[in-house]
């Protein structure tokens, strides 16, 4: 895995790829990187969790692979899985051999089916391991992890323990809709993310979205910030903060008049009752 030299450089290395992290933020992923530890990210969604992994993919010279987490996730889709219509072919190929040689071959490399975990504990290559949501996936799902999170690898009973020869930077994302286990946050350096302040997020805008003036940037980062203080059912996140941005560009309109919230406030608002909420906010 490439060096990330110090905390500073790791902040102005992730600039460059075009992320803009807080001190906090780029001394936690650099010491995740020296330590060679986990970096568990946790915060409300749309702050930048995921976007942080990817654009480590980047400074680093990585592969990304992603892990998406969602309930009733399971080994065979998050490790590994042999492939059974395969074996049950050669087995029937093979009908008049002896089984002790049949079994070795079917649990063999050919037969084996790599899941994200398994993909990025063998890869020889710089890699990045993106284990995301991870609080959507069932508490006996973390077991799984603790294995792969302290010793780094996995061990498959017909085939026996992998160990990774290069230790991918894994980077874990909560919403913290459920606490996680103590067992796995021990495994984990943290970090929590929050919407950023107004100053940070024009930044973020401006660096996303170079065609727009430092006014209007501003005035769509006031807009949104307000929008965030209401009783939402899905506040606006930075990213539709950029898209709302490029999106009042894209239809010519220099400010956030009326006509320009009744027409383009879907691409910050998803429910209906948000939007309705959001109007009567914004006096529109």
């Amino acid at each position: 895995m490439r060096t990330l030299g110090t905390a500073t450089d790791t902040a102005a290395a992730l600039g460059a790829s075009g992320y803009l992290a807080d001190d906090r933020t780029s001394t936690s992923v650099y010491l995740a990187n020296e330590l060679q530890r986990p970096l568990l990210v946790e915060g409300p969604a749309g702050v930048g969790k995921t976007e942080l992994a990817k654009s480590l993919a980047v400074l680093l010279g990585a592969r990304l692979i992603r892990l998406q987490c969602y309930e009733g996730l399971d080994e065979s889709r998050a490790l590994y899985e042999w492939n059974y219509k395969k074996q049950l072919l050669r087995i029937q190929a093979q009908s008049d051999s002896v089984w002790s040689d049949t079994e070795a071959d079917i649990f063999s490399e050919p037969y084996l089916l790599e899941r994200p975990l398994l993909a990025a504990i063998r890869r020889t290559e710089p890699t990045v391991l993106l284990i995301d949501e991870i609080d959507k996936a069932d508490v006996e799902f973390e077991a799984l992890l603790l294995e792969i999170l302290s010793d780094f690898q996995v061990t498959i009973p017909e085939f026996g323990t992998i160990a990774a020869t290069r230790r991918p930077f894994v980077l874990l994302t909560s919403n913290a809709t459920r606490e996680l286990s103590e067992a796995l946050k021990r495994r984990c350096l943290y970090l929590h993310l929050d919407y950023p302040e107004a100053d940070r997020e024009r930044e973020i805008v401006m660096a996303r979205v170079p065609d727009a003036s430092k006014d209007i940037a501003a005035k769509v980062v006031r807009a949104v910030r307000t929008l965030r203080s209401l009783d939402l059912r899905k506040p606006p996140s930075i990213s539709e903060t950029i898209d709302w941005t490029r999106t009042l560009l894209a239809l010519g309109f220099d400010d956030i008049t009326p006509d320009a919230l009744a027409t383009t406030l879907g691409v910050v608002l998803k429910h209906h009752a948000d939007e309705v909420r959001a109007a009567e906010a914004l006096a529109l």
